[in-house]
């Protein structure tokens, strides 16, 4: 019984989810009031406040799940694994991940990287929020390969990865999958870092990486 209680309000949050964003893009984010939202998702206003604590809260709803998929490559991560291989695997993972509310190459997340650059309120909640993700990965880089990563150095691949990625998704058209999009966005910008070179070339030949 408490299964279905958890299924029945996952299945609740995602309808807010997915009403909130379709009603955002078609009559704007600032027009459009929670009333609407627990309509369009057949609830009432006070179940919506049950879920979310304001509208942009729907749009970041699944951002606490970041952190989470995160942590759990990072358990199986060591610095036997070239950094070149971490970086994009960790991408994928984030990609590809089950727990969020609609996957990837589902149309709202076009939705969703629309209003982020089209509303200046989510766009600054957009930019807060990934520079404490990207914050947090570079603490794990860093605690990973402390002989090849510095902290700073650490910061700046995690920046660059992050706006590769923010980049391909908002010029995604279509045709191969976006998971494969984003972590060929990865390697690239992994392999533009000397530091990661040198590690990866490294850990292929068995020599130790020197520290830069």
């Amino acid at each position: 019984m408490a299964g279905l209680r958890e299924a029945k309000k996952e299945q609740t949050r995602r309808s807010l989810i997915g009403a909130a964003l379709r009603l955002f893009d078609e009559h704007g984010y600032e027009q459009t009031t929670v009333a609407d939202i627990a309509g369009a998702a057949g609830v009432s206003p006070a179940t919506f406040f049950n879920y979310f604590a304001t509208k942009e809260d729907v749009v970041f709803a699944d951002q606490h799940l970041y952190d989470e998929v995160l942590h759990e490559v990072f358990a199986t991560a060591d610095d036997s694994e070239p950094i070149a291989e971490l970086v994009p695997r960790t991408v994928r993972a984030l990609a590809t991940a089950p727990v969020w509310s609609f996957p990837l190459d589902d149309p709202l997340t076009a939705v969703r990287a629309r209003l982020i650059g089209s509303v200046p309120a989510l766009r600054a909640g957009f930019l807060l929020r990934n520079a404490v993700f990207a914050d947090g990965w570079a603490r794990m880089l860093h605690k990973v390969y402390p002989d090849v990563l510095t902290e700073a150095l650490a910061a700046t691949l995690t920046g660059a990865v992050m706006g590769a990625l923010q980049s391909g998704l908002g010029a995604y058209a279509g045709g191969e999958p976006l998971a494969d999009v984003v972590t060929r966005a990865a390697e690239y910008v992994v392999s533009g870092f000397p530091a990661v070179r040198t590690d990866s070339r490294a850990k292929r030949s068995g020599r130790p990486a020197r520290s830069r």
